[in-house]
């Protein structure tokens, strides 16, 4: 079997500006609407991208030629993930606007765009702990995880229960998320490769004879897993979460890709029935620019809404903190050695247990190297008022790691101390 061609054979080869003028057909209204709107959509997300990026001045009493502004990027754990997190509409509004201006190779660019989503996710769930952990003195994973209870599994797995406290908990967790860090990036170069090879076949029928069938399966299957991953998490912890409005966060990320997956599903639908090709472009040319341009438009809103949902005055003290350099938050975003640290710990405990060997990871100290979090202290020892004790910013971000690989090794875990986290000239990363 082979794939129908998703082109027509006769091709528009005018540009935008014609020697003739500027003729204003529905295809270049389209090209200036998905092109206006992409350039609104990276200037909302770079305005919130920077001010979560603004720093202050070192100064506690600066004088009018020194920066006075107050300085917001004041946990770099949490607000890396947020600045991630702030990048996908201004990725989702650019990349569909090539696949609307490009629309002949709509699908190389729709495979592309799909990996930020894997990203984005697994951004999320290290936010999410880092809010949790925040919750427990001396940002102690150990103290996070000490008040839960042995719970059953949310829909459809209620029949199962899980123990929180238990080491291998957080590490089957977390990999649930990030294994789609690895997953749909191969997933996408596999389907740019079959596209190549006119064997991916995206808009023709599913058939066993044809990658998309398989590629998409695939997909389903990873995307499903992190997701209930991450409404576990969600589940388990909303009572730490409380007040750091987790649910606008994940509705913000989740009705972006509901609304992009829907109203593609949506145009494919109408395809031959209410769509119908022309002399230049055929309906799946017409369905997937149509697609492309909705996009482009919905990223408008939702760059806002993450503006809102992730906004950067939570974050924000009076000059006085310490000093950065604006382009060290971005180039904290876009390293994503954190995520490689992750993945490399989660498959060297996974390996060890399937080497019959007994890892540290049964002791309580692990249970929070476990959970991948450290680098904060209390202040004073106890909470202030009413609330649990302040992170401490670190001072160099050249130190972009937060995360404590798990390594195998007995002597990795320390003796536990019942006072662990309470002393942060005793911590291995206090600042």
């Amino acid at each position: 079997m082979s794939c129908p061609s998703d082109n027509s054979q006769s091709v528009d080869q005018s540009q935008f500006w014609n020697a003739g003028g500027l003729h204003w057909d529905s295809h270049r209204v389209g090209w200036a609407i998905a092109g206006g709107c992409s350039i609104l959509t990276v200037i909302i997300s770079a305005v919130s991208v920077i001010q979560h990026c603004r720093y202050g001045t070192t100064a506690l009493h600066p004088t009018p030629s020194e920066f006075t502004f107050p300085s917001n990027y004041t946990r770099p754990a949490e607000q890396r993930q947020i600045i991630r997190i702030l990048y996908m509409p201004p990725v989702y509004a650019i990349v569909s606007f090539f696949s609307y201006r490009f629309f002949r190779s709509y699908t190389y660019y729709s495979l592309a765009e799909a990996v930020y989503e894997a990203i984005t996710l697994s951004a999320f769930l290290l936010l999410l702990i880092e809010f949790v952990a925040s919750t427990a003195i001396g940002h102690s994973a150990e103290s996070a995880l000490a008040r839960k209870d042995k719970k059953r599994l949310p829909l459809p797995f209620c029949c199962w229960r899980y123990r929180p406290t238990k080491a291998y908990f957080m590490y089957t967790l977390k990999w649930s998320v990030m294994q789609y860090v690895l997953i749909r990036p191969i997933i996408s170069i596999a389907g740019i490769i079959c596209e190549h090879y006119n064997v991916l076949c995206p808009s023709g029928p599913y058939s066993v004879h044809f990658a998309e069938v398989y590629l998409e399966s695939i997909d389903f299957v990873s995307i499903s897993i992190a997701l209930y991953a991450l409404i576990l998490f969600y589940a388990l912890t909303k009572e730490e979460l409380a007040g750091r409005r987790p649910l606008a966060k994940f509705l913000s990320i989740k009705l972006l890709v509901i609304f992009t997956f829907y109203q593609s599903f949506v145009f494919n639908a109408l395809k031959n029935r209410v769509i119908h090709g022309t002399k230049f472009w055929t309906a799946t040319n017409i369905a997937d620019g149509l697609t492309a341009l909705t996009v482009c438009i919905e990223m408008i809103f939702f760059s806002l809404l993450m503006m809102w949902s992730f906004n950067w005055k939570e974050y924000q003290v009076q000059p006085g903190a310490p000093h950065t350099s604006v382009w060290r938050p971005l180039w904290d975003s876009i390293n994503l050695w954190d995520f490689a640290v992750e993945i490399g710990s989660e498959l060297s405990y996974f390996a060890s247990r399937l080497r019959g060997r007994s890892p540290p990871a049964q002791t309580k100290l692990d249970s929070g190297k476990a959970f991948g979090v450290e680098g904060y202290a209390p202040v004073g020892g106890e909470p202030r008022g009413g609330a649990f004790a302040l992170p401490v910013s670190r001072l160099s971000y050249d130190d972009d790691i937060r995360l404590v690989p798990y390594t195998g090794s007995p002597t990795h875990a320390g003796s536990p101390d019942p006072n662990y986290g309470d002393k942060p000239d005793e911590s291995p990363r206090a600042v």
